[in-house]
């Protein structure tokens, strides 16, 4: 059975803490595993199968799994079993320890790097550089956070209520 090549080499990235719980998950394969119970279980077999190992790649329920081991977090990419160019993505989203926390103060600007990497299964960058210099045009081109919360608050006190409108 000969297998035909595909630019959807990903079937999700996740990011779980020493405990196994996870921080960030996003399957683009659909079927693969459908609900969140599913995909939970899925992540806690990885979870259990990976955590103690030295390895960065794993075969787990037919998967190729490549993770990486960050003091406190664990960041893991799946692909079928046989893709090997998996293994990019991951090294390029951690080049250095990241802690838990820093993660979690700093988690909108992971779904822009996960997204800049990985469109719907499809590695689009593995360029660390490029990935970087796209969010911080996209984080200045659109403010986050606190940012935000600023023009919202400025707008609120310069119009009343019945002029405001959304902008999506």
């Amino acid at each position: 059975m000969q297998i035909e090549p595909s630019l959807y080499t990903v079937k999700a990235v996740f990011i779980l803490d020493s405990d196994g719980n996870r921080l960030l998950s996003k399957y683009y394969d659909t079927e693969l595993y459908p609900s969140m119970k599913e995909q939970k279980n899925f992540e806690k077999n990885v979870f259990n199968k990976t955590h103690k190992a030295d390895n960065e790649i794993a075969f787990v329920e037919g998967m190729t799994i490549v993770y990486k081991c960050s003091i406190d977090l664990f960041f893991y990419v799946v692909g079928s079993a046989q893709e090997n160019e998996v293994g990019n993505v991951i090294f390029l989203t951690h080049r250095k320890n990241v802690e838990r926390r820093c993660l979690l103060d700093n988690m909108d600007g992971v779904f822009l790097v996960v997204d800049e990497i990985i469109d719907g299964g499809v590695i689009l960058e593995s360029d660390p550089q490029q990935v970087i210099q796209k969010v911080n045009y996209r984080a200045d081109e659109n403010p986050l956070s606190e940012q935000s919360v600023a023009q919202v608050r400025s707008y609120t006190r310069t119009h009343t209520p019945c002029n405001v409108t959304l902008h999506v």
